[in-house]
């Protein structure tokens, strides 16, 4: 609307200079231009351009814009003779500049400019119009393809971030189940009850991972109903030695949306480093809200020289690496996940601090 908006514009300014109507002959005549110019335009944005400017085919896009705008000048110039504009202009010059009058003689008749003379085939008027009409299509087109070429570039790295997310998620949940069976297994040998109340526990958390991880998000108290009994599944294998404090607001509030299974690798790395089958041991797992839209998670467990001479490359150690991909995927710029190996009470402390809501 904008493009036609102003060439018709500068086709109407392009008038006689002179008072009274125009003869219509004159306005089919530009009418007709206007036409030409749309197909020119058309021409450019819907096919010159994609096949050739973009496609290292730019000598042959201005050849082609060369000979459209010779083109328009040509037809411009043929209908203006064939329709007789030049002498209707004129006689319609005559008529306003001198009308009867019996009271004084005639003015002379002004000497015709070139466009009511029907000058050559390079009028100005109408040149500047179509290399201006090209101008626009090229520039359009332009804008038109860088914002296509963003979408597609948007989609892909959306695409790749879903790609990544659910492969990250496929890590995620196998190495929690051959943990958590691996525990089950251990209750089988010791007390059925127990044991039972365990897989019932684990169906539960079974049916969050598969309902509930579906959809990106879940809720908060979601996610700390899994961690509870996350840690009461663990909490019945450990011995007395072993002191486990869960600090979680019940309900939180508000109860915001958040990543699913987010917080178990962290929760996970605490019962796998900060538990000694010797030595007294404690874990603690204390999750709050700051401001509604924080939500601040800190682990702490104790350290054994044990663990920390483990192997690097042990296997199910990639629940921190991936947790921390997963937060720059999700949440980038908007997540803190810091490490103290060696607080005041000899504990190694992980505090990851998330921006819910930006």
């Amino acid at each position: 609307m904008l493009v036609w908006g102003l060439v018709g514009l500068l086709l109407v300014l392009q008038q006689p200079d002179y008072p009274g109507p125009k003869p219509p002959e004159f306005w089919t005549k530009q009418a007709v231009v206007f036409a030409l110019l749309a197909g020119v335009f058309y021409l450019d944005t819907g096919w010159a351009a994609p096949r050739l400017l973009y496609r290292r085919g730019a000598l042959a896009y201005v050849a082609l814009n060369a000979v459209a705008v010779l083109g328009v000048l040509a037809v411009h110039q043929r209908v203006e003779l064939g329709l007789r504009v030049p002498e209707l202009v004129a006689r319609a010059r005559d008529a306003a500049l001198n009308p009867p009058n019996p009271w004084c003689a005639p003015r002379p008749r002004p000497r015709l400019g070139p466009e009511q003379e029907g000058g050559g085939l390079f009028n100005a008027g109408i040149l500047l119009t179509s290399l201006m009409v090209v101008g626009l299509a090229t520039s359009i087109t332009a804008v038109q393809r860088g914002q296509r070429d963003a979408e597609a570039r948007q989609l892909l790295e959306q695409q790749r971030l879903e790609t990544e997310l659910s492969l990250l998620k496929a890590q995620i949940n196998p190495h929690f189940f051959f943990n958590t069976l691996n525990n089950i297994y251990a209750l089988t040998l010791i007390d059925g009850d127990e044991a039972r109340a365990a897989l019932h526990r684990l169906s539960r958390m079974m049916r969050y991972v598969l309902y509930e991880t579906a959809a990106g998000t879940t809720h908060l108290s979601h996610e700390i109903s899994f961690l509870r009994d996350y840690v009461g599944l663990m909490h019945l294998r450990l011995t007395t030695s072993v002191h486990v404090v869960l600090d979680v607001p019940e309900p939180p509030q508000p109860d915001v949306p958040i990543a699913p299974m987010l917080l178990l690798p962290l929760a996970e790395n605490a019962f796998k480093h900060g538990v000694s089958a010797t030595a007294p041991s404690v874990i603690t797992l204390r999750l709050s809200q700051p401001a509604p839209d924080v939500v601040e998670f800190v682990v702490r467990n104790t350290r054994f020289a044990e663990r920390e001479r483990a192997p690097a490359t042990e296997p199910g150690g990639i629940g921190l690496t991936n947790t921390r991909r997963r937060l720059e995927l999700l949440y980038p710029g908007r997540y803190e996940l810091a490490s103290n190996e060696q607080t005041p009470e000899g504990e190694y402390e992980v505090l990851l601090r998330l921006l819910l809501n930006a």
